[in-house]
């Protein structure tokens, strides 16, 4: 995720009022923004334990005479003589055996690209709609979830569009996305240095090829790209498509290139999911239709197919989750429940299995307090109302993988008694407990 600075410098404050006083205003000499001072903030603002790109060059080596370094960047910026590096292609397994790749940029691109982010943010956060959620300074993953819960407890959602846009990060067109940041960019020289961190190829065992589509792998830059693309492409259509064609109440929440699309009526639905196709179409995109469903959800749809006598609604994934059409056990009443996609906790527990296996020589408590970081960062995102089974499931079997794996160690610790083993489980792992409770009237979609 792109990260933000707190309170942007005095001249990126500036850009942020201009940009709310006037959303038809075209922005020249941006490049005026782009300082030493800007370089470093953005320099320290990066991951410092992520791999060397082609260059060599991890952040701590960087840092070494980082002045003279960003001097000299500082000068190639504003005399047209910066030229981004191809991304470095690796690959790494996944949890089915399989490998996909994944690309790592050179520290200096980073920094620039980072710079770029924050200029870019000051304009393009007053121009962003209030349901897209993802990679923005100050909205997170869970209030997009709010969001969904919301819409379908609260609102008149009967039907839901579960949509994702295949291949989205690979296939951005970049004609259009230029043609995109030109309607607030007038600055030829900050558009060049974008187009070429769009064309900036991959790199994979010496051999360089072409980027002809597509944004930067693992980029900085990236996300932020996406949203761009997205906000013209999707965002402002949708948002327009519902206040002028939809014949009952349409919510939409967009996380990055997944969204999620709640109607009053199907046939709403059915005509937004054909003119959703066509209009990604005209700019080079598609929907993924193994992953994209017009389903009958909510309040309506539990009580139509009791009528009907059709069993319970479909279920929709979202970021993580599972979503259930359910009832209250005190009353009877609705009830969305969240739970992890299962699927995604098996994957989970297979990678700490074998980190298990793979370091149980090292000390006890050496490993618990990794653990511990595993499990709490796990908590942090999943543990919402309603899903305390999967997570105790998840807690139960880490603790029984870290038993076997303590007892293996040796022949000694084949008689580990379960007595001092809790005693670990109580030092290192985290209980779970609800961190994220059900959201309350205030939010709205």
């Amino acid at each position: 995720m792109t990260q933000s600075i707190e309170l942007p410098p005095p001249g990126l404050a500036r850009l942020q009022e201009a940009a709310k006083r006037d959303r038809q205003l075209r922005f020249n000499n941006l490049m005026t923004h782009v300082t030493v001072e800007l370089l470093e903030k953005a320099f320290h603002s990066l991951n410092r334990q992520a791999a060397s790109g082609v260059d060599g060059l991890d952040w701590k080596h960087y840092a070494e005479d980082l002045r003279q370094r960003l001097d000299q960047l500082n000068v190639r910026l504003h005399t047209n003589r910066y030229k981004p590096r191809p991304v470095k292609r690796i690959w790494i397994p996944k949890a089915n055996g399989k490998l996909r790749p994944i690309g790592i940029t050179a520290i200096e691109d980073k920094v620039v690209q980072q710079a770029l982010v924050w200029i870019l943010e000051a304009i393009y956060e007053r121009d962003f709609l209030g349901f897209s959620y993802g990679f923005r300074s100050g909205r997170s993953q869970h209030q997009a979830l709010d969001a969904v819960y919301m819409a379908v407890t609260v609102k008149k959602v009967g039907w839901v569009l579960d949509a994702d846009i295949q291949g989205f990060f690979d296939t951005i067109d970049h004609t259009w996305m230029m043609r995109f940041l030109a309607h607030r960019i007038a600055d030829p020289r900050l558009l060049r240095m974008i187009e070429r961190t769009l064309k900036c190829g991959v790199e994979e065992n010496g051999q360089r090829e072409r980027t002809v589509v597509g944004t930067p792998q693992g980029a900085v830059i990236s996300p932020l790209l996406g949203n761009i693309y997205l906000h013209y492409v999707l965002d402002l259509w949708a948002h327009r498509w519902r206040r002028r064609a939809a014949r009952g109440e349409t919510y939409i929440v967009r996380y990055a290139d997944d969204s999620v699309v709640g109607f009053q009526y199907r046939a709403d639905g059915q005509r937004f999911l054909r003119e959703l196709k066509t209009r990604l179409g005209q700019f080079g995109l598609s929907l993924n239709d193994d992953k994209t469903r017009l389903i009958e959800f909510g309040r309506f749809a539990q009580r139509n197919c009791a009528e009907r006598g059709g069993g319970k609604p479909a279920t929709f994934d979202f970021l993580g989750f599972t979503h259930i059409c359910s009832r209250r056990r005190s009353d009877g009443g609705f009830l969305l429940k969240r739970y992890t996609i299962a699927k995604r906790q098996r994957d989970k527990l297979g990678k700490i299995k074998q980190a298990l296996r793979r370091n149980r020589h090292r000390h006890p408590f050496e490993v618990g307090r990794w653990l511990r970081r595993v499990v709490e960062g796990y908590l942090n995102y999943f543990a919402v109302p309603g899903n305390r089974r999967a997570l105790d499931a998840f807690r139960s079997e880490i603790c029984r993988t870290w038993l076997r794996a303590l007892r293996r160690r040796s022949q000694k610790s084949k008689g580990l008694p379960w007595r001092k083993m809790t005693r670990l489980i109580r030092l290192f792992i985290p209980s779970v407990r609800i961190r994220h409770p059900y959201p309350n009237q205030r939010l709205r979609v």
